[in-house]
């Protein structure tokens, strides 16, 4: 950016910036461009340089705000890069490769432009200018170019979509990049992937990364926005055409996973004849311009990470999810959303249907594989949920997997590791367990995958377990989380719901997995006794019942049952005695006479009488679900019996309560059943002969004797405008993901930082 500017701070001193800025009009036809855009360069990637960066922009940009409106040189410059692109598809008369290199350079410096334009203006005034005409002459780009904005916008998706990133002449029919990688074959020793690749991957991101820029006037409102000028150009017009290619290039992008090129490689070498690509460019050419420009060095430590991952992936399925997730116009559907809905896999010879103009096909398994690989991040679980839930192709295919621990356990992590990842993670994550429930061959299928050694499962080890009994685990340990931390009502009755799908079909569940069903169930069923005592009788301080609840642990449900077994029978009897009468009358006067006892009808009910209803329906649904299993599969769960009888004592004292007295009918059946058989069989049973009695009355219980119930079945709903959770969700993502991308957090308006 002109001689001497090696560092971002010296950059408001720039020359070359300084007139681009200033109040002269530069022609797009002046060497001043060849000057300005002959610079070499690695993306910043660090914070501290990402900040630097923004901040000497804002003053250029100041000035070019002031002076653009007489000069157009802002115009001017996007005509400089549109007509460097044209030159790139110009075949066999283009002679020279200097045009993507510079048009590469020319796109930098407009993003980051564009970048503080939109932070700090509303879309009418960034429209303005861009129709700010150059007062320095004949314009050689043309005058049919009627809205710049629109052709930017357009030149941008065809950079994406027609530009391959590596070994281009095997990945593209064009006949120009054929043309150019025999040119380069004939001029060069194997040069073709390294330099060609190399700038081609610098300059697909760089369009990614500008089309994002342009969609980040979101950021900057408190309101979705549903009317939006960007918005409009990117679903009509010129750009429509091109939303089925979009999309299926952002999603290969992510597929490929693409290692960035080192720092430098994309700079090409000098010719051994004297002559020079890039004017020589190599041999000094660029004294004078913008010294070499590099930022983020291999050396520090936010590039030396980007070397493990591929920021053109990250960047592409970030604009992805933003443009999946723009609003529908008045007069017609999100074009991008109906794309990702309706692609097919490229084995699938189904004609497509004539309704959806934007459907097309790609390669599931390389989908399906990467899916499975990068459900670390926020972003690739938020992919998989948006296909699984609006792709019925997608879903299909992924149900069918023979796989399907691949992609399971992956989610299964990312909710065990409940407290590292952020609510809308988690709620991802759980929300696709929940799609993949209901489907009964799923809930078959992973009570056959036998897992080995599962070593992120610290609780107990686990050297064998089938893939439904971990989930079965990680699901209850995600509520049991929720309940005593978040209490998020949506996060527990999101998970019961995936249990209730599986619990027809649970099969052969490890000792583990049923210990912990019932112990849970359990745990909340003494809970319940214990706020009903503080409920209905404020003043008594039941020091035997608080005191045992308060020293139960996570495991410890045995120490209260062994002292207080009969306490709580006889105590819990007379409670739910009095339930049974006039449960909701004597609930509301407990209730009241409490709020009376705190001085103040205003006041907040302490948690354990807020919690009451949440505790009721969670010991309702887990019931429902023991039950469930004991009507369908009762004798392929041993374990769940063994457990359930371990613990009888507990379940028998509820037989009476009027909100679980029907779903006890049958749990109360089965625990009198088989005692009876133990008794039969004698004291000092081994566990193994007891499991053996459990079998052989599984097959003696007449089902009959079982009342029928019916079955337990949640289907996934997205809330109604679903929008209002997504689409700050996804900008809080590029926000704190984007590559090279820095915003000023207090100009964020959509969401808080503690919530991006």
């Amino acid at each position: 950016m002109g001689a001497n500017s090696s560092s971002i701070s010296e950059l408001p001193e720039n020359e070359y910036l300084q007139k681009l800025s200033g109040s002269e009009p530069i022609s797009e036809n002046d060497p001043f461009w060849n000057q300005l855009l002959s610079f070499s360069f690695t993306t910043p990637t660090n914070s501290a340089d990402l900040k630097l960066l923004e901040e000497a922009t804002i003053s250029v940009c100041k000035s070019l705000v002031e002076k653009n409106p007489r000069t157009g040189n802002l115009g001017s410059l996007i005509k400089v890069f549109l007509s460097r692109t044209k030159e790139l598809k110009i075949s066999a008369e283009c002679q020279n490769h200097l045009f993507i290199w510079q048009a590469h350079n020319a796109l930098f410096i407009i993003c980051c432009l564009l970048k503080v334009f939109i932070s700090r203006m509303s879309e009418e005034e960034l429209q303005l200018h861009f129709t700010y005409e150059e007062k320095a002459g004949p314009s050689s780009y043309g005058t049919e170019c009627e809205d710049l904005i629109e052709e930017l916008l357009c030149c941008l998706i065809q950079l994406i979509v027609e530009i391959p990133l590596l070994y281009p002449c095997q990945h593209t029919d064009s006949n120009w990049w054929k043309w150019l990688c025999s040119w380069y074959r004939g001029r060069y020793s194997g040069g073709v992937t390294s330099a060609l690749g190399d700038i081609t991957y610098s300059i697909s991101l760089e369009a990614v990364t500008t089309l994002i820029v342009f969609l980040s006037c979101q950021l900057f409102h408190k309101e979705i926005l549903r009317e939006s000028i960007i918005h409009k150009y990117l679903m009509h017009g010129r750009c429509l055409p091109y939303t089925s290619r979009l999309v299926k290039t952002l999603l290969y992008n992510f597929i490929r996973q693409e290692r960035s090129p080192p720092p430098g490689t994309h700079v090409f070498q000098q010719q051994t004849d004297g002559g020079g690509l890039l004017y020589g460019i190599a041999s000094g050419v660029a004294t004078g311009l913008w010294t070499v420009f590099t930022l983020g060095g291999v050396g520090s430590k936010a590039s030396a990470q980007l070397e493990q991952c591929s920021p053109l992936a990250s960047q592409s399925l970030l604009l992805l999810l933003v443009l999946a997730n723009l609003t529908d116009a008045p007069d017609t559907p999100n074009p991008y959303r109906q794309a990702i809905m309706s692609f097919k896999n490229t084995q699938d010879n189904t004609a497509f249907s004539s309704s959806n103009p934007h459907a097309f096909q790609i390669n599931f398994n390389s989908l399906y594989t990467a899916l499975c690989e990068q459900q670390k991040s926020d972003q690739a679980t938020l992919l998989l949920y948006m296909l699984l839930h609006q792709n019925s192709n997608v879903r299909t295919y992924v149900l069918a997997r023979t796989d399907i621990e691949n992609l399971v356990l992956p989610i299964l992590e990312i909710l065990y590791h409940v407290e590292e990842r952020n609510s809308h993670h988690v709620y991802m994550a759980l929300i696709i367990l929940l799609i993949l429930t209901e489907d009964d061959g799923f809930n078959r299928s992973i009570h056959e995958v036998i897992l080995k050694n599962i070593t992120w499962y610290a609780e107990r080890v686990l050297t064998e377990i089938s893939l439904g009994s971990l989930l079965i685990l990680v699901v209850i340990r995600t509520i049991q989380y929720n309940m005593t931390r978040t209490r998020d009502k949506y996060l527990h009755t999101n998970c019961l719901a995936a249990l209730a799908n599986m619990s027809a079909q649970f099969r052969s569940l490890h000792q583990y997995a049923a210990q912990r069903i019932i112990s849970y169930t359990c745990r909340h069923l003494r809970r319940y006794v214990y706020v009903l005592d503080k409920l209905y009788f404020p003043h008594s301080h039941c020091s035997t019942l608080q005191h045992c609840f308060s020293t139960l642990s996570d495991n410890g449900e045995e120490l209260l049952s062994l002292t207080c077994s009969h306490i709580l029978r006889s105590y819990a009897s007379s409670l739910f005695s009095l339930l049974s009468k006039k449960h909701n009358k004597v609930l509301e006067q407990a209730t009241q006479s409490l709020r009376g006892s705190l001085g103040s009808n205003d006041s907040p009910l302490p948690d354990y009488a807020q919690d009451l209803n949440v505790i009721e329906e969670v010991i309702r649904m887990m019931l429902e679900i023991i039950n469930s299993c004991l009507t369908n599969s009762l004798h392929h769960n041993p374990n769940l019996v063994y457990a359930l009888l371990y613990k009888r004592d507990l379940f028998e004292q509820f037989r009476t309560h009027p909100s679980f007295q029907d779903i006890m009918q049958n749990i109360d059946l089965v625990i009198s059943f088989f005692s009876s058989r133990l008794e039969q069989a004698g004291a000092e049973l081994s566990v193994e002969r007891v499991l053996e009695i459990i079998k052989q009355g599984a097959v003696a219980l007449p089902k009959d004797r079982l009342r029928k119930f019916p079955e337990l079945k949640f289907k996934y709903v997205e809330e109604e405008q679903p929008e209002e959770f997504f689409i700050p969700y996804v900008w809080s993502l590029v926000y704190n993901s984007a590559v090279a991308l820095y915003w000023n957090p207090r100009d964020i308006q959509l969401f808080t930082m503690d919530s991006g």
